[in-house]
């Protein structure tokens, strides 16, 4: 279920999406609720892969393991997305799952807790996979730890990648009305690939100055990634959707952590 929005206020505050290229309406409009106004700085593009038979094959599977709301929708424009009666459908979160429904998948099984690989490893039902075929639609690059551990599983997976992305590089007025943003913006990091390529654009005093802000990690993972780095005021959210990003934000403020 989705996270409750409580009754806290950001009013006065920014927050710096760093959603992929087009995709920040989501962020746009929860922090809107929450009176924060949105800082877009895409370092990430989302471009599509025609992938013919391997997606058939994909869809095919006893199991299908769909990686993120890009890769259901962009799968559901190159084939009819359908359950057959056999077949288990996985995603890795909540915002996957609904993509999937919308396009006629009713029975998705997301993890409890956490909105990645390793929360859906898991899963009881992924443990023991000796001689299961598995469709796995996805986008090269990452870390690419579900494929290989599904394999270490005895799986035979077959791989549809339906998209890429594409690295962007934030101009240097871009970059300078990011540091001119007040004291009250804090940083929403649900990607490492996104944060990497920020990082990379960066000079030495742009980055002293970003990792002077609070910053908002969607998994225990990208916040270790945000410690290495030198960030020390974080918080924790409980999944990746704009929702919890922005509750959790919210949360410290109230508590005066971030003031």
């Amino acid at each position: 279920m989705p996270r409750a929005i409580p009754a806290l206020s950001l009013a006065e505050w920014y927050v710096i999406s760093l959603r992929p290229l087009g995709l920040h309406a989501g962020v746009r409009r929860v922090a809107a609720k929450f009176g924060a106004r949105t800082f877009a700085l895409s370092t990430l593009a989302i471009e599509p892969l025609a992938t013919g038979a391997t997606l058939k094959k994909a869809l095919a599977c006893p199991i299908v393991i769909v990686t993120s709301p890009n890769a259901a929708r962009l799968a559901s424009t190159q084939q009819p997305l359908t359950c057959r009666r056999s077949q288990n459908w996985f995603a890795v979160g909540p915002g996957t799952a609904a993509v999937l429904r919308r396009h006629g998948i009713d029975r998705v099984t997301t993890p409890d807790q956490g909105m990645d690989s390793d929360a859906l490893l898991a899963l009881p039902a992924l443990a023991e996979m000796a001689g299961q075929k598995v469709g796995l639609i996805t986008a090269p690059g990452g870390r690419g730890q579900l494929a290989k551990i599904l394999v270490k599983r005895g799986a035979q997976v077959h791989l549809a990648e339906v998209y890429r992305r594409v690295a962007l590089t934030p101009t240097s007025h871009r970059l300078r009305a990011m540091a001119a943003l007040p004291e009250k913006t804090a940083l929403l990091v649900s990607s490492g690939e996104a944060l990497a390529n920020l990082w990379r654009s960066l000079s030495k005093s742009e980055r002293a100055g970003l990792i002077a802000r609070p910053c908002v990690a969607s998994s225990r993972r990208l916040d270790a990634q945000l410690h290495v780095l030198g960030f020390r005021r974080r918080a924790l959210a409980a999944d990746a959707r704009p929702d919890s990003l922005l509750a959790a934000l919210a949360e410290h403020p109230a508590k005066r952590r971030f003031q």
